[in-house]
């Protein structure tokens, strides 16, 4: 009988036995498991793994070996004698100029190859960082178009009309809504002026209206007129005008001109302005084009292929979009070939230009508000805010009120280029914020249009030249509703690469103000009252509600002032803090990141400044009081006589504990608060040590916008 066969036999008699011969199955290199308990990896640890790290560094030894051949060059060349040069050693952080050479070693020289922009939503200001001050250009560029804005929107402000296509009467002009809201500043206006002791009479109002209603305007021939306005000529051949024009030379083209040409603002409200525009390519191309335009007529640098040999500070909101400054960036390396690039914000450009260490810098723009801490060169990130109001709010409400008041030139449309200039003339010649001021006086104006001859208009004023800057402190009564249409509609907001989530910078002083700006969040679809929530930027344009009072730990502060000298709040954000009001189980009261664009922030300047203070000091009552002290307004928005002050009193009005740390300044050394913004980027450009701050075009070329997380001040 033939016993059983093992398996090893079975496969030894098919050929299929495993053999070892110790040899590797592949030679491909095997990876040992990772001991979880204790690894390390260098990887991004040392300097010199990061590229603009890198660089720095390899210029560093290049300067150091520069000069090193030089100092034994001059020491091989000098005469028998002669006394040998000294040894000076430069410090490793000093800037040089693009070429690093020896005559760029000047502070004069080297702001001479430094270019400062500063961009607004209705002004560029431009100029060398060796310059004092710098040129202003309006931020407009007019294209050849079918018809102009004036014929092709309606007339602003807005007025309503009967059916037949009539307009309305002047009380009834604006709404139910606005009439109601003047009405109500104009008497708490004479009862805060009875409280003052100033006089008032009983029938101001009828005085102004029956005489603005009977006083006909009176024509001066252009020969006659000493002041008349040298308007932009024009070839007479069409096909020669040119596509473009931008500057001033934009606003003083003739309506009725051929071809007819439109203006276009690529920035409106502190954003990229997405409601005149179809296409983002051709607003990129328009901001490029006003910037170019600017540097070849303004500093004289005609010729692109000189571009290279100068660097660029350019000036950024405290509040910026990741998508604006990517494209910036990109726009001044490739497109302009700058040699370098570096970025500054405007309240640290602010207190470099009027040489603060420390300050709450209140900058009034043409169309927005910004406000932020800034302690030790640095803004506290907490604490920015922006607002979207400005001076030109002040002008199209200052206009409304004249107007309801029967303004004897009706038909004034601020959408017309020279009743937009007019309208700025006479609210800078009029408006004010003294009380005292307040009275039936007769004023007068120059209508210049192109083709007509000078009208000149007489009327009175009474309490709209205060009413109007009023505003800034009570911001229903300006027109918000247009200023979200069309919002994200060419250029998305800024995300994460990994979880897609919303990345733009954000602060809590900034989510205080959307916070009490923004309509009632909806419970289960329903809003407190009962009603869906018809959410829209419409109804987001004015306050509804208020929710928790930013203002409350001010209050607790003076109710325990010993108690608010303690230790103050952490910096780091992870650490947890106390519940204060508003917040439900530890979880803030705010709106949802992706509805934030669906609400305008709006509120009122002294709340928004107090908001600020409160989310930069966080809780120290030493801070709050230096910034309460060191509050700087600046910005054309604030040149109306009488601001400062009137401001410092509702401050005081507001916080009463407060009283006598409070304290509005103004830049020193007599700066136009205009420019102080671009002064500081002008000595930013030339200070000694910022060597870090600027871009190249290599590390651009290579990381893309990456860059910015490593060259940047602050956090990205």
């Amino acid at each position: 009988m033939v016993g059983k066969k093992s398996g090893k036999a079975l496969l030894r008699e098919e050929g299929l036995e495993r053999t070892d011969n110790n040899m590797d199955l592949t030679t491909w290199p095997q990876v040992n498991m990772i001991n979880q308990k204790n690894y390390y990896t260098e990887y991004l640890k040392r300097d010199d793994q990061i590229l603009p790290l890198r660089l720095q560094q390899e210029e560093r030894r290049n300067r150091m070996t520069t000069n090193a051949k030089d100092r034994d060059r001059a020491l091989a060349q000098a005469k028998p004698g002669e006394a040998p040069m000294p040894d000076i050693e430069m410090d490793l952080d000093d800037d040089v100029g693009m070429d690093e050479g020896v005559g760029l070693m000047g502070q004069d020289a080297l702001g001479s190859k430094v270019i400062v922009l500063h961009p607004g939503s209705q002004n560029l200001r431009i100029g060398l960082a060796s310059d004092a001050l710098p040129k202003t250009v309006p931020m407009v560029i007019a294209r050849r178009w079918k018809c102009n804005g004036s014929e092709a929107e309606e007339p602003k402000p807005k007025r309503l009309k009967l059916d037949g296509g009539t307009l309305m009467e002047p009380e009834k002009m604006f709404g139910e809504e606005f009439a109601c809201q003047y009405s109500t500043m104009c008497s708490d206006l004479k009862v805060r002026m009875r409280s003052h002791k100033r006089r008032v009479l009983p029938n101001s109002k009828e005085l102004i209206v029956n005489y603005n209603k009977r006083t006909p305007p009176e024509t001066i021939s252009e020969h006659n007129d000493p002041l008349r306005i040298d308007w932009t000529e024009l070839p007479s051949n069409p096909r020669q005008a040119p596509a473009f024009i931008t500057g001033k030379d934009a606003l003083r083209i003739p309506d009725h001109s051929n071809p007819r040409y439109k203006l276009f603002w690529p920035l409106r409200y502190g954003w990229y302005n997405e409601h005149d525009y179809d296409q983002k390519r051709a607003l990129y191309d328009d901001i490029a084009v006003i910037i170019e335009e600017a540097i070849k007529t303004q500093l004289n640098v005609s010729r692109k292929k000189d571009w290279p040999q100068y660097g660029c500070v350019f000036v950024v909101p405290d509040l910026y979009e990741r998508q604006y400054l990517s494209q910036i960036l990109d726009m001044l390396l490739r497109d302009f070939g700058f040699g370098r690039v570096c970025f500054i914000q405007e309240s640290l450009a602010a207190t470099f230009g009027a040489g603060y260490t420390s300050a709450c810098v209140v900058d009034l723009g043409a169309q927005k508000t910004s406000i932020c801490c800034v302690e030790e060169g640095m803004c506290l990130e907490n604490s920015r805010v922006n607002l979207k109001y400005g001076g030109t709010d002040v002008t199209e409400t200052f206009i409304k009120m004249m107007l309801f008041d029967h303004f004897p030139y009706a038909e004034i449309n601020l959408n017309r280029r020279y009743d937009f200039l007019l309208a700025e003339e006479i609210k800078i010649k009029f408006c004010t914020l003294n009380e005292g001021d307040v009275s039936p006086q007769p004023a007068d104006f120059h209508l210049r249009a192109s083709g007509q001859d000078t009208r000149k208009y007489m009327f009175k004023t009474y309490d709209e030249i205060l009413l109007a800057p009023h505003g800034y402190f009570q911001p229903s009564i300006f027109d918000n509703s247009m200023k979200l249409q069309d919002r994200r509609k060419l250029i998305d907001r800024s995300r994460d690469l990994y979880d897609g989530s919303p990345n733009d910078p954000v602060s809590t002083a900034q989510s205080a103000i959307v916070a009490i700006t923004a309509p009632p969040l909806p419970v289960n679809g329903l809003v407190s009252n009962g009603q869906v929530n018809a959410f829209d930027g419409a109804a987001a344009a004015t306050p509804l509600r208020q929710l928790p009072n930013p203002l409350q730990k001010f209050a607790e502060q003076e109710r325990n002032p010993h108690s608010a000298v303690g230790s103050p709040a952490p910096d780091d954000d992870d650490t947890p803090m106390p519940q204060v009001e508003g917040e439900t189980n530890g979880v803030k009261n705010e709106l949802d990141p992706s509805l934030r664009d669906d609400v305008l922030p709006i509120a009122p300047l002294d709340v928004a400044i107090l908001t600020s203070i409160i989310h930069g000091a966080r809780s120290d009552d030493r801070k709050t009081r230096d910034f309460l002290g060191g509050i700087m307004v600046i910005g054309g928005g604030a040149q109306i006589p009488g601001f400062y002050s009137y401001l410092e009193e509702r401050l005081k009005e507001s916080r009463p504990g407060f009283a006598k740390d409070i304290m509005i300044g103004t830049p020193p050394r007599e700066l136009d608060p205009q420019g102080v913004v671009w002064k500081g980027g002008s000595v930013f450009g030339k200070l000694r040590g910022t060597n870090d701050s600027w871009i190249s075009k290599l590390e651009h070329d290579r990381l893309g916008a990456r860059v910015l997380a490593y060259k940047l001040m602050w956090a990205w």
